[in-house]
Protein backbone atom coordinates (compact mmCIF):
# COMPACT_ATOMS: atom_id res chain seq x y z
CA UNK A 1 0.00 0.00 0.00
CA UNK A 2 1.60 3.12 -1.26
CA UNK A 3 1.96 6.00 1.11
CA UNK A 4 -0.15 9.20 1.14
CA UNK A 5 1.86 12.00 -0.67
CA UNK A 6 2.70 14.85 1.38
CA UNK A 7 -0.10 17.78 1.01
CA UNK A 8 1.45 20.94 -1.05
CA UNK A 9 0.96 24.63 0.10
CA UNK A 10 1.30 27.13 -2.30
CA UNK A 11 2.40 30.71 -1.43
CA UNK A 12 1.11 34.03 -2.43
CA UNK A 13 0.53 37.61 -0.91
CA UNK A 14 -1.59 40.30 -1.38
CA UNK A 15 0.64 42.57 -3.32
CA UNK A 16 -0.06 45.64 -1.67
CA UNK A 17 0.54 44.67 1.47
CA UNK A 18 4.32 45.17 0.65
CA UNK A 19 4.17 47.91 -0.69
CA UNK A 20 2.09 50.50 -2.95
CA UNK A 21 4.15 50.43 -6.18
CA UNK A 22 4.33 46.93 -8.17
CA UNK A 23 7.59 47.14 -8.40
CA UNK A 24 8.22 46.50 -4.16
CA UNK A 25 5.00 44.05 -4.35
CA UNK A 26 7.18 41.73 -6.97
CA UNK A 27 10.22 42.59 -5.05
CA UNK A 28 8.80 41.08 -1.52
CA UNK A 29 7.21 37.88 -3.33
CA UNK A 30 10.90 37.19 -5.31
CA UNK A 31 12.81 37.63 -1.67
CA UNK A 32 10.26 34.78 -0.49
CA UNK A 33 11.01 32.84 -3.31
CA UNK A 34 6.68 32.49 -3.88
CA UNK A 35 5.53 31.50 -6.89
CA UNK A 36 1.94 33.56 -6.63
CA UNK A 37 0.20 36.99 -6.06
CA UNK A 38 -2.91 38.07 -4.63
CA UNK A 39 -4.14 41.51 -6.43
CA UNK A 40 -5.84 44.14 -4.59
CA UNK A 41 -4.67 47.36 -5.47
CA UNK A 42 -1.52 48.85 -7.57
CA UNK A 43 -0.42 52.49 -6.58
CA UNK A 44 -3.16 52.46 -4.47
CA UNK A 45 -5.90 52.00 -7.23
CA UNK A 46 -8.05 49.01 -6.95
CA UNK A 47 -7.64 46.82 -10.10
CA UNK A 48 -10.73 47.39 -11.79
CA UNK A 49 -9.69 50.93 -11.70
CA UNK A 50 -7.10 50.59 -13.76
CA UNK A 51 -6.29 52.49 -17.22
CA UNK A 52 -6.39 49.82 -19.98
CA UNK A 53 -2.49 50.69 -20.42
CA UNK A 54 -2.04 50.68 -16.76
CA UNK A 55 -3.30 47.20 -16.07
CA UNK A 56 -1.56 45.85 -19.53
CA UNK A 57 1.59 47.11 -17.76
CA UNK A 58 0.96 45.01 -14.51
CA UNK A 59 -0.09 41.81 -16.32
CA UNK A 60 3.25 41.96 -18.29
CA UNK A 61 4.92 42.63 -15.24
CA UNK A 62 3.66 40.13 -13.28
CA UNK A 63 4.18 37.75 -16.18
CA UNK A 64 7.50 38.86 -16.41
CA UNK A 65 8.07 37.98 -12.82
CA UNK A 66 7.16 34.62 -13.27
CA UNK A 67 4.24 34.66 -11.04
CA UNK A 68 0.66 33.55 -11.25
CA UNK A 69 -2.66 35.44 -10.21
CA UNK A 70 -4.05 33.23 -7.77
CA UNK A 71 -7.19 35.62 -6.67
CA UNK A 72 -8.33 39.30 -7.95
CA UNK A 73 -9.68 41.18 -4.42
CA UNK A 74 -12.70 42.81 -5.41
CA UNK A 75 -14.27 45.82 -3.31
CA UNK A 76 -17.77 44.12 -4.60
CA UNK A 77 -20.34 43.66 -1.04
CA UNK A 78 -17.19 44.89 1.38
CA UNK A 79 -17.18 47.03 4.22
CA UNK A 80 -17.56 50.77 1.87
CA UNK A 81 -20.49 49.15 0.19
CA UNK A 82 -23.85 48.49 2.08
CA UNK A 83 -26.80 46.69 1.29
CA UNK A 84 -28.58 49.40 -0.02
CA UNK A 85 -25.62 51.38 -1.69
CA UNK A 86 -26.21 51.45 -5.86
CA UNK A 87 -25.95 47.61 -7.20
CA UNK A 88 -24.61 48.79 -10.63
CA UNK A 89 -21.67 49.65 -8.79
CA UNK A 90 -20.96 46.16 -8.39
CA UNK A 91 -21.90 44.87 -11.34
CA UNK A 92 -19.85 47.59 -13.25
CA UNK A 93 -16.65 46.21 -11.18
CA UNK A 94 -16.98 42.89 -11.95
CA UNK A 95 -17.69 43.73 -15.77
CA UNK A 96 -13.86 44.99 -15.95
CA UNK A 97 -12.29 41.83 -13.41
CA UNK A 98 -14.05 39.16 -15.53
CA UNK A 99 -12.14 40.83 -18.47
CA UNK A 100 -8.81 40.93 -16.56
CA UNK A 101 -9.11 37.62 -14.59
CA UNK A 102 -9.04 36.28 -18.29
CA UNK A 103 -6.12 38.22 -18.95
CA UNK A 104 -4.17 37.17 -15.94
CA UNK A 105 -5.43 33.76 -16.04
CA UNK A 106 -6.75 33.85 -12.94
CA UNK A 107 -10.13 32.09 -11.92
CA UNK A 108 -11.21 33.92 -8.50
CA UNK A 109 -12.51 37.19 -7.63
CA UNK A 110 -12.97 38.08 -3.53
CA UNK A 111 -16.42 39.35 -2.71
CA UNK A 112 -18.14 39.91 0.62
CA UNK A 113 -21.78 39.93 1.39
CA UNK A 114 -23.08 43.48 2.31
CA UNK A 115 -23.08 45.43 5.48
CA UNK A 116 -26.31 46.38 6.55
CA UNK A 117 -28.17 49.71 6.29
CA UNK A 118 -31.43 49.68 9.07
CA UNK A 119 -32.70 46.85 6.91
CA UNK A 120 -35.01 44.08 8.83
CA UNK A 121 -32.95 40.87 9.04
CA UNK A 122 -35.08 38.62 6.20
CA UNK A 123 -35.03 41.47 3.56
CA UNK A 124 -31.63 42.02 4.50
CA UNK A 125 -30.61 38.01 3.65
CA UNK A 126 -33.31 38.19 0.73
CA UNK A 127 -31.44 41.19 -0.89
CA UNK A 128 -27.98 39.80 -0.54
CA UNK A 129 -28.82 36.78 -2.32
CA UNK A 130 -30.28 38.11 -5.02
CA UNK A 131 -26.90 40.08 -5.70
CA UNK A 132 -24.73 37.80 -5.37
CA UNK A 133 -26.78 35.14 -7.29
CA UNK A 134 -27.12 37.87 -10.39
CA UNK A 135 -22.86 38.39 -9.78
CA UNK A 136 -22.59 34.63 -9.78
CA UNK A 137 -24.35 33.89 -13.12
CA UNK A 138 -22.14 36.51 -15.00
CA UNK A 139 -19.22 34.54 -13.47
CA UNK A 140 -20.17 31.64 -14.48
CA UNK A 141 -20.15 32.70 -18.28
CA UNK A 142 -16.84 34.06 -17.73
CA UNK A 143 -15.63 30.61 -16.13
CA UNK A 144 -14.26 32.61 -12.79
CA UNK A 145 -15.46 31.79 -9.35
CA UNK A 146 -16.51 34.20 -6.78
CA UNK A 147 -14.97 33.63 -3.29
CA UNK A 148 -17.20 35.22 -0.29
CA UNK A 149 -14.65 36.24 2.51
CA UNK A 150 -15.41 35.47 6.07
CA UNK A 151 -15.29 39.50 6.75
CA UNK A 152 -17.70 42.14 6.10
CA UNK A 153 -21.82 41.85 5.37
CA UNK A 154 -24.76 39.17 6.26
CA UNK A 155 -22.96 35.61 5.47
CA UNK A 156 -19.45 37.23 7.04
CA UNK A 157 -19.23 36.04 10.62
CA UNK A 158 -22.04 32.83 10.18
CA UNK A 159 -21.25 29.58 9.09
CA UNK A 160 -24.93 28.86 9.17
CA UNK A 161 -25.06 31.94 7.04
CA UNK A 162 -22.61 31.34 5.21
CA UNK A 163 -23.45 27.63 4.33
CA UNK A 164 -26.96 29.23 3.65
CA UNK A 165 -25.73 31.65 1.07
CA UNK A 166 -24.15 28.95 -0.94
CA UNK A 167 -27.27 26.95 -0.55
CA UNK A 168 -29.33 29.71 -2.12
CA UNK A 169 -27.26 30.86 -4.77
CA UNK A 170 -26.47 26.94 -5.98
CA UNK A 171 -23.68 27.89 -8.41
CA UNK A 172 -20.49 26.20 -9.23
CA UNK A 173 -19.28 30.10 -9.53
CA UNK A 174 -20.12 30.70 -6.07
CA UNK A 175 -17.08 29.50 -3.20
CA UNK A 176 -16.09 30.35 0.23
CA UNK A 177 -12.59 32.17 0.87
CA UNK A 178 -11.48 31.46 4.72
CA UNK A 179 -9.59 34.14 6.42
CA UNK A 180 -7.86 33.25 9.21
CA UNK A 181 -7.31 36.45 11.62
CA UNK A 182 -11.04 37.40 10.88
CA UNK A 183 -12.52 36.21 14.04
CA UNK A 184 -10.33 37.95 15.84
CA UNK A 185 -11.01 41.44 14.73
CA UNK A 186 -14.54 40.55 14.41
CA UNK A 187 -15.18 38.87 17.45
CA UNK A 188 -16.29 35.34 16.83
CA UNK A 189 -13.83 31.78 16.31
CA UNK A 190 -12.37 31.40 13.43
CA UNK A 191 -11.53 27.63 13.81
CA UNK A 192 -15.32 27.04 14.98
CA UNK A 193 -16.06 28.74 12.05
CA UNK A 194 -13.47 27.04 9.31
CA UNK A 195 -14.84 23.94 10.82
CA UNK A 196 -18.46 23.84 9.90
CA UNK A 197 -17.38 24.94 6.22
CA UNK A 198 -14.08 23.47 5.72
CA UNK A 199 -15.38 21.56 2.68
CA UNK A 200 -16.18 24.64 0.64
CA UNK A 201 -12.87 26.86 1.50
CA UNK A 202 -11.42 27.08 -1.76
CA UNK A 203 -8.65 30.06 -0.91
CA UNK A 204 -6.92 30.71 2.37
CA UNK A 205 -5.92 34.46 3.63
CA UNK A 206 -3.59 34.12 6.73
CA UNK A 207 -3.39 36.98 9.56
CA UNK A 208 -2.43 36.36 13.08
CA UNK A 209 -3.85 38.83 15.93
CA UNK A 210 -4.69 40.00 19.49
CA UNK A 211 -6.75 41.87 21.16
CA UNK A 212 -10.49 42.15 19.70
CA UNK A 213 -13.12 44.28 18.32
CA UNK A 214 -11.57 47.70 18.53
CA UNK A 215 -8.55 47.01 20.39
CA UNK A 216 -7.11 44.58 17.33
CA UNK A 217 -3.27 44.28 16.88
CA UNK A 218 -1.76 42.43 14.74
CA UNK A 219 0.73 40.07 14.86
CA UNK A 220 3.06 37.83 13.04
CA UNK A 221 1.36 34.42 11.79
CA UNK A 222 1.60 31.99 14.89
CA UNK A 223 2.30 34.71 17.49
CA UNK A 224 -1.48 35.57 17.65
CA UNK A 225 -4.87 34.49 19.32
CA UNK A 226 -6.12 33.44 15.78
CA UNK A 227 -4.90 29.93 15.82
CA UNK A 228 -3.32 29.45 12.57
CA UNK A 229 -1.43 26.24 12.95
CA UNK A 230 -4.85 24.59 13.27
CA UNK A 231 -6.46 26.07 10.63
CA UNK A 232 -3.89 25.39 8.13
CA UNK A 233 -4.10 21.68 9.41
CA UNK A 234 -8.00 21.16 9.21
CA UNK A 235 -7.88 22.52 6.12
CA UNK A 236 -5.18 19.52 5.13
CA UNK A 237 -7.11 16.84 6.67
CA UNK A 238 -10.43 18.31 4.82
CA UNK A 239 -7.90 17.81 1.93
CA UNK A 240 -7.41 21.61 1.05
CA UNK A 241 -4.69 22.09 -1.92
CA UNK A 242 -5.51 25.42 -2.50
CA UNK A 243 -3.16 28.44 -2.23
CA UNK A 244 -2.61 30.19 1.24
CA UNK A 245 -2.46 33.91 0.84
CA UNK A 246 -0.49 36.56 3.45
CA UNK A 247 -2.59 39.44 4.53
CA UNK A 248 -0.48 40.20 7.71
CA UNK A 249 -1.55 44.12 8.07
CA UNK A 250 1.30 44.66 10.07
CA UNK A 251 1.78 47.90 8.11
CA UNK A 252 -1.40 48.19 5.84
CA UNK A 253 -4.97 47.72 7.40
CA UNK A 254 -6.60 49.39 4.01
CA UNK A 255 -10.90 49.45 6.30
CA UNK A 256 -8.30 51.53 8.45
CA UNK A 257 -6.91 53.93 5.88
CA UNK A 258 -3.27 52.91 7.10
CA UNK A 259 -1.77 52.29 4.00
CA UNK A 260 2.11 52.32 5.00
CA UNK A 261 3.43 49.65 2.96
CA UNK A 262 7.10 48.60 3.08
CA UNK A 263 8.07 45.12 2.16
CA UNK A 264 9.88 44.59 5.63
CA UNK A 265 7.14 43.47 7.62
CA UNK A 266 5.08 41.85 5.13
CA UNK A 267 8.57 39.63 3.94
CA UNK A 268 8.99 38.97 8.04
CA UNK A 269 5.46 37.56 7.90
CA UNK A 270 6.16 35.68 5.09
CA UNK A 271 9.12 33.50 6.52
CA UNK A 272 7.00 33.35 9.73
CA UNK A 273 3.93 31.33 7.99
CA UNK A 274 6.78 29.42 6.27
CA UNK A 275 7.99 28.67 9.55
CA UNK A 276 4.92 27.46 10.86
CA UNK A 277 3.80 25.37 7.90
CA UNK A 278 7.11 23.36 8.40
CA UNK A 279 7.55 22.90 12.10
CA UNK A 280 3.87 22.77 13.12
CA UNK A 281 1.86 22.19 10.47
CA UNK A 282 3.46 19.94 8.07
CA UNK A 283 5.52 18.38 11.09
CA UNK A 284 4.99 14.83 10.64
CA UNK A 285 3.47 14.87 7.28
CA UNK A 286 6.57 14.91 5.41
CA UNK A 287 7.82 11.67 4.09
Amino acid sequence: MSAEPTPVITFAGIGDEAGSRLSDQLAALSTLGWPAIELRTVDGIAVADLSEEAFRRVADAVAAAGLSVVCVDSRIGNWARTITDSFETDVAELRVLLRRCTLLGCRYVRIMSYPNAGLGERDWRRRVVERIRRLADRAELAEVVLLHENCAGWAGASAERALDLLDAVASPALGLLFDTGNGVAHGYSALDLLTAVVEHVVHVHVKDATGGEGRTVYTLPGEGDARVADCLRLLLDHGYRGSVSIEPHLATVPHQGRVVGGPGPFVAAGRALSTLVHDEVLAGRIR
